[in-house]
């Protein structure tokens, strides 16, 4: 049987939203099935063998959405495996990616109960032109690595795929 994911996102701009629909894409050529939603959207994870939640990171802290995802799923995201990704540094140094992951990892913290089995923070966008003051005076950035989104959409769906004997 084929495993079902949900590619859940939580994003105010759209770039989290491109990252899961890369990522979803990425799933179904390794042969998984993959339906891609706003979490906010997702009432009930009934259908879907394995979750993968992205969420970008604003202010230091994941995305409200992504927040209340864990939260309200708290019982059914125990039973399934679950893959979590972010979005957050403006750049890819190593100082911007670790501040960006200690905050992932706090808001993982609330629920202790949940264990992703993969856990990835990719580079974040700047659009000032879609940012309220102070913050539209920011330089416009584009951190992604579209490679290694899909290098890490490829390890989830190897880690997720039964192995036929």
């Amino acid at each position: 049987m084929t495993p079902n994911v949900l590619v859940a996102y939580a994003t105010s701009h759209g770039s989290t939203r491109e990252v899961a629909e890369a990522v979803a894409a990425t799933l179904r050529t390794r042969g998984l099935e993959a339906d891609v939603s706003p979490a906010a959207d997702v009432e009930r994870l009934s259908g879907h063998d394995v979750v993968v939640l992205g969420g970008a990171l604003y202010t230091g802290r994941l995305h409200r959405d992504a927040r209340h995802f864990l939260r309200r799923h708290r019982q059914a995201l125990a039973e399934r495996p679950l893959a979590v990704f972010a979005l957050g540094p403006r750049t890819m140094s190593d100082e911007d990616v670790a501040g960006s992951r200690r905050q992932l990892e706090h808001a993982l913290a609330h629920e202790p109960t949940l264990r992703p089995s993969a856990v990835a923070v990719f580079g974040g966008v700047v659009d000032p032109d879609k940012l309220p003051f102070p913050f539209s005076s920011m330089q416009a950035s584009d951190a992604r690595d579209w490679d290694a989104i899909e290098a890490w959409a490829t390890e989830v769906a190897e880690a997720f795929t039964p192995s036929v004997v």
